[in-house]
């Protein structure tokens, strides 16, 4: 009975363990921009490895909107000021259109120029200049002031 109880702790041990790296490796790994589409003042970016939770999906958005300004000149903001950013998860990569549920890029001239409509974050401009951020059904509101509060359903 005692040999049985301890395998079981072993095993419940190992489990743990590989649920903890596991976890762990996915929350670290880098996000990869694979491309960027841009149209007039909204821009499309193709991601890999993207945050999960919103907290971090907003943290990796202050901490690198600099260099996607300098490297991508994203965001860019109309003549009113509004802009609009959203990252899509790239997936199995680029395909042909399905006719119905695909996001194509006009600005490529090649058949296999949509990805699956994978939206995980967007980031825009709102009323007096405060900034959204939406993840899934979730929107929050960052005022001048970089005070970040979650819009209520």
């Amino acid at each position: 009975m005692m040999i049985k109880y301890r395998a079981s702790l072993f095993f419940l041990f190992i489990l743990g363990g590989v649920i903890l790296f596991f976890s762990l490796w996915m929350a670290f790994r880098p996000v990869k921009i694979v491309a960027v589409h841009v149209d007039h003042h909204c821009s499309d970016i193709l991601v890999r490895n993207f945050p999960f939770i919103d907290q971090g999906k907003i943290k990796w958005w202050l901490e690198n909107k600099s260099i996607l300004k300098e490297k991508y000149n994203i965001p860019r903001p109309d003549s009113n000021g509004t802009f609009m950013v959203v990252f899509w998860l790239f997936g199995d990569g680029y395909i042909e259109s399905d006719g119905y549920d695909s996001l194509c890029f006009n600005d490529m001239n090649v058949p296999k120029n949509c990805i699956e409509k994978r939206r995980v974050f967007s980031v825009e401009t709102g009323r007096n200049g405060n900034i959204l951020f939406t993840s899934g059904d979730a929107v929050y509101r960052m005022d001048k002031k970089r005070n970040i509060v979650k819009r209520k359903n």
